[in-house]
């Protein structure tokens, strides 16, 4: 989708001029109003002397770099009065934070969020542990600079918040939120993800990424953190996409876990190690072997993305995605895997969209 207003760009429309406004909110300048970033002032001590790094410097010298959240409490990074588009979000954290802490997104004022998923896993690192992404979409950049390019229309406000479910204070959360102030094409659909989350997964049974979408969209995208609980290869399951009515059987189905993400092969090279990969639409950029020697051991754990640019996936009215966590045992049989497996799904749609399923409380979500 080619956009002339100032909404998307790439390198054949980055010549245009556009009466798009550009704004960006982080701690320096909560609200993004032009003009008013910086304006910090260093805090004083019982005397009335400045504190902190910038206390010979002064306003605008890096006074409010980053913000605290407090414990158990909903903090709003993003409160904007559109029609616009978030363009890029740059964030960063300390890993053992990832899973403790929720991001929402809400669009045009509606009352339940789009996005829901704990932050880590919204930029593709779901087991608290670094792994750097090189995809179109997200990139995560050493040592821990989460970055998101989905583009985020909006036609009258976007709200973005952060949720710490934890006792402790945040202290160190650093954010920058661009966008651009623009009309927003009709045809425009607003970006959902959703988390969930099977551990274990029940026998024979396969992990629901997406079900009860209702409206008209696409799905863009796939991001796992896949806990491999027996021995053995563990990746023969299909996924399966089910539109517009589907019942027993669905419309799209794969042939494999590895081959939807883009490799082959049980994903072994050299042989007897996994080849780990991150490319602008597809990865398997983090395998952790948590001791295990060798491929096939039990309790490694693996990070996958697939994202659907360039092939994403058109539902009229619904929409449920799954995928099987299927290993092999003896006699050339299958084994269904009881595995611990997070997604978190993509997709781009019309408002409203339909409830999202409660997400677990802070025990269901945290990494063990």
């Amino acid at each position: 989708m080619e956009f002339f207003n100032g909404l998307g760009m790439g390198l054949h429309t980055l010549s245009r001029l556009s009466r798009a406004k550009t704004r960006s909110i982080s701690a320096e300048n909560p609200d993004g109003s032009p003009g008013k970033g910086a304006m910090a002032l260093p805090p004083v001590d019982e005397r009335g002397n400045p504190r902190g790094a910038a206390r010979e410097l002064g306003q605008g010298w890096k006074v409010r770099p980053c913000i605290s959240l407090e414990p158990k409490s909903v903090t709003t990074l993003a409160d904007i009065t559109g029609p616009g588009a978030i363009q890029h979000i740059w964030i960063t954290l300390h890993p053992e934070w990832w899973r403790r802490v929720v991001l929402r997104f809400y669009w045009d004022g509606e009352e339940t969020p789009s996005i829901e998923t704990p932050i880590g896993d919204f930029f593709c690192n779901g087991w608290c542990q670094r792994c750097n992404i090189s995809s179109l979409p997200v990139a995560v950049n050493p040592a821990g600079g989460f970055n998101c390019y989905w583009e985020m229309p909006f036609r009258g406000t976007a709200r973005i918040t952060v949720e710490n479910l934890w006792d402790e204070p945040l202290h160190g959360f650093f954010y920058q939120i661009t966008y651009a102030l623009t009309k927003v094409p009709e045809d425009a659909a607003y970006l959902h993800a959703q988390w969930r989350r099977d551990n274990p997964l029940p026998y024979a049974t396969e992990h629901t990424i997406l079900d009860g979408v209702r409206g008209h969209g696409h799905y863009v995208g796939t991001y796992i953190a896949w806990q491999v609980n027996n021995n053995g290869w563990w990746g023969e399951g299909e996924i399966k996409f089910y539109m517009d009515g589907d019942t027993d059987f669905p419309t799209i189905c794969g042939t494999g876990t590895e081959d939807y993400f883009g490799g082959a092969w049980n994903f072994e090279h050299p042989p007897g190690q996994y080849g780990s990969f991150s490319t602008p639409f597809l990865g398997l950029p983090q395998v952790i072997t948590a001791g295990a020697e060798g491929m096939y051991r039990s309790q490694q754990r693996f990070g996958l993305y697939r994202w659907h640019v360039m092939d994403p996936i058109r539902f009229e009215t619904d929409l449920k995605v799954t995928i099987q966590a299927l290993g092999w045992r003896s006699g050339g049989r299958y084994l269904p895997l009881q595995d611990d497996i997070s997604s978190t799904g993509f997709w781009y749609q019309a408002e409203p969209h339909a409830p999202f399923p409660p997400l677990p409380d802070r025990n269901g979500l945290e990494v063990i």
